[in-house]
């Protein structure tokens, strides 16, 4: 079997804003979700700024009580789950919820709770550690309460491949779609770990932006003043479909998934392979799957993660892969304003590339003043660009050299 799957439902929780809406908008006229961090005393800091999801009401999405107790990583992906679920029409019930599964990716899971939590049991001892500590901690809490929520009882897993995560999830669930093993699948990725363990052990690795003072710049990918990468938070969740299901129920279609792409750069613990040569390998696969050429690409949404070495490489990358075209395909970093959501980017910039598809509209990459060495391609500057988009393609790399690219094409009938 293999069945076509298309995008036919979207939720977001960005530092942009709360709904797809809100986040699209922005991101089209380039705004930025970066500020100071609001979470706990930064002044002892290198980096006090990060992208936090503000005015965020777990009650409006959530019982009462699941409110209270679980974490902010979990009430995320069902909010940002609902949201999506709402956006599809997709109706779960007794009839085909052991056809609907969930997949979802998340870097780190309940960090905060951990690190509160150990603060709790060194100075108050075991007997107030809470029972709820371990059941929301763990990653998978996400597609399992989006399953209780909406009654999914397919395939449901969680995947935690670093910042590859929700890139990694989507391809999962696409694949489980396109081999007959479900009929639809809620998927994408979420995190929320801005807290102080996260924030000190990035900035102790020299992986941070410290431009303190001006929040809404720091984030510069493919720039010769970039400094680092921004932390940030939130959710972005997918309905996928069968194409043919969809089509019967009369769905709106954003796109459709056409290929899938991963590898492994066997190479370092934090640093890309040289010259990007695993992700050239993940682009490769990634057509290979969709049976698409490289000049078939009309858009790439890099992972451009406003550090170095990943700006560079990938960029190298996709000279490799695209050769002389890479100079005329519109490559743009959308993390230049929502920051690096780290297991949730994936999910959140593949749904930004199905909406510059089925809007014709290629976000930009704000803050790029000044190419960095190296980095020579249409970046897309400071404004977005109207264009008439058939295929683009979405990548995601993660710390352990783990990668993914997803490719995406404007449905037609």
């Amino acid at each position: 079997m293999n069945r076509r799957v298309a995008i036919t439902g979207v939720g977001l929780l960005t530092p942009l804003g709360i709904g797809t809406g809100e986040t699209w908008s922005a991101v089209c006229a380039g705004k930025s979700g970066i500020g100071r961090i609001t979470r706990f005393d930064t002044s002892s800091f290198a980096t006090q700024i990060a992208g936090e999801v503000k005015n965020f009401v777990a009650e409006d999405f959530l019982t009462k009580k699941d409110a209270k107790r679980l974490r902010l990583f979990v009430a995320y992906a069902v909010a940002a789950a609902r949201m999506a679920i709402d956006d599809s029409g997709l109706v779960i019930d007794s009839s085909n919820g052991d056809r609907v599964g969930v997949i979802t990716g998340c870097g780190m899971g309940g960090l905060y709770e951990i690190e509160r939590t150990s603060l709790i049991l060194n100075s108050r001892g075991p007997k107030r550690v809470s029972p709820f500590f371990i059941p929301t901690i763990i990653g998978n809490m996400a597609p399992g309460m989006i399953s209780i929520y909406f009654g999914a009882k397919g395939p449901n897993s969680s995947i935690a491949t670093a910042c590859a995560a929700g890139s990694h999830a989507i391809g999962s669930a696409y694949e489980i779609i396109r081999n007959g093993s479900a009929d639809a699948m809620i998927t994408g990725g979420v995190e929320s770990v801005i807290s102080p363990t996260c924030i000190a052990g990035f900035g102790s690795l020299k992986a941070l932006s410290t431009r303190n003072d001006e929040p809404e710049k720091a984030s510069r990918p493919f720039d010769r003043d970039r400094d680092g990468f921004i932390v940030s938070e939130g959710a972005g969740i997918l309905v996928l479909e069968s194409l043919d299901l969809a089509l019967e129920r009369g769905a709106r279609i954003y796109a459709e998934i056409i290929g899938y792409g991963m590898s492994g750069d066997g190479y370092h613990m934090t640093a890309p392979a040289p010259n990007g040569e695993g992700a050239v390998r993940c682009m490769a696969a990634a057509m290979d799957n969709a049976g698409v050429p490289p000049d078939a690409i009309d858009y790439i949404n890099a992972h451009g993660t406003s550090t170095e070495l990943n700006d560079m490489y990938e960029t190298q990358a996709i000279k490799t892969v695209f050769k002389e075209k890479a100079y005329d395909i519109p490559v743009s970093s959308t993390k230049s304003m929502t920051g690096h959501l780290l297991g949730a980017s994936g999910g959140v910039e593949t749904i930004f590339t199905a909406l510059a598809l089925n809007d014709g509209i290629i976000p930009p990459t704000i803050n790029h003043d000044n190419p960095g060495e190296n980095c020579d391609l249409d970046y897309v500057p400071n404004v977005a660009r109207k264009a008439d988009l058939k295929i683009a393609m979405t990548n995601s790399f993660g710390f352990g050299g783990t990668n993914a690219s997803l490719i995406l094409k404007k449905y037609s009938t």
